[in-house]
């Protein structure tokens, strides 16, 4: 089953081409059936790109997704048209009073700063209490899930001795719905400069440790029922991703490692080596199928509080 979007979105084209199923909002109105309401709050500065590569992810299920692209309105955003923005995209006040089965949160480039001095913070609280509130499972990704660890748990972030960047290696410590058929070892694309301490979500007893390793620390984290999903690294990557900031990293004269086990032989000048992307889908196709779709009531009012 598709995914629901306008026909006019940049990435509509790029899927279609892809030969990923997705629906107009047109054509879903006629058929009989109450898809998933799933909100995304992109927090990066290349909306496009994002929105694309979670589309990517999302639509690897046999079930029937319509999206509502969030942003945030206390930041403007210098990398994507206004008209882009306004075209395609809602604020927390537009949709406060709705109810979603499921939201994702992204990361943003800001983690060098504290939480507090984010210009758009007092905002992201209220994402985060509205994930609380109306949404039955919500993912956060990098940043935000360190923001959701620190604002639910009092779980603060904290500074590396250098730029986790490339594609680790991680172990599976739980089997869990969300995990459901990974393999025991499987990579992920990491590119930050802050983590949450593994320890530390280990001493929650809200939370279960489902994904770690020796070189990333927290991989993959969520409350026992499922409604928070804490993800640190970037399944969602495109092949091309990590290049594209190790290569503005370097131009602009930055101290800048080679992305670990990216390239073949770790070569820069050698192909890029893809072994994250089968996990990825697999993750996002489980969080959708088990932890939503299989949980939330036909009437999607009846989604109460999680209580933190």
């Amino acid at each position: 089953m598709p995914i629901i979007i306008p026909r006019d979105l940049p990435a509509y084209q790029t899927l279609i081409d892809e030969n990923i199923f997705v629906m107009d909002k047109e054509r879903a109105n006629r058929q009989d059936i109450r898809p998933l309401e799933l909100a995304i709050v992109n927090l990066m500065p290349t909306k496009v790109k994002t929105e694309t590569q979670i589309l990517r992810r999302i639509s690897n299920t046999a079930l029937q997704v319509k999206i509502d692209f969030v942003k945030t309105k206390s930041h403007e955003s210098k990398n994507t048209s206004k008209e882009h923005l306004e075209n395609f995209y809602v604020t927390l006040d537009d949709i406060k009073n709705k109810k979603y089965d499921a939201m994702i949160v992204t990361g943003a480039p800001i983690e060098n700063l504290e939480f507090e001095e984010v210009d758009y913070w007092d905002e992201m609280l209220e994402i985060l209490e509205f994930a609380k509130k109306n949404v039955y499972s919500t993912m956060f990704i990098c940043w935000a899930s360190q923001a959701a660890l620190y604002h639910y748990y009092g779980i603060g972030k904290k500074k590396l001795d250098k730029k986790l960047f490339g594609v680790y290696k991680c172990n599976l410590e739980k089997d869990s719905i969300i995990t459901n058929g990974f393999d025991d070892e499987f990579f992920v694309p990491h590119s930050r400069h802050t983590y949450s301490s593994l320890e530390e979500v280990k001493n929650v007893e809200d939370l279960i440790v489902l994904s770690s390793s020796q070189d990333v620390g927290l991989n993959i984290a969520s409350t026992k029922d499922e409604r928070f999903i804490f993800l640190t690294g970037h399944g969602e990557y495109d092949e091309d991703t990590l290049e594209q900031e190790y290569l503005r990293d370097k131009n602009l004269g930055l101290d800048i490692e080679v992305p670990i086990n990216y390239y073949r032989n770790n070569d820069p000048n050698s192909e890029i080596s893809v072994k994250w992307k089968a996990h990825s889908n697999l993750l996002f196709s489980n969080w959708l199928n088990y932890c939503v779709y299989q949980r939330t009531d036909y009437n999607i009012e009846k989604i109460v509080e999680r209580a933190v």
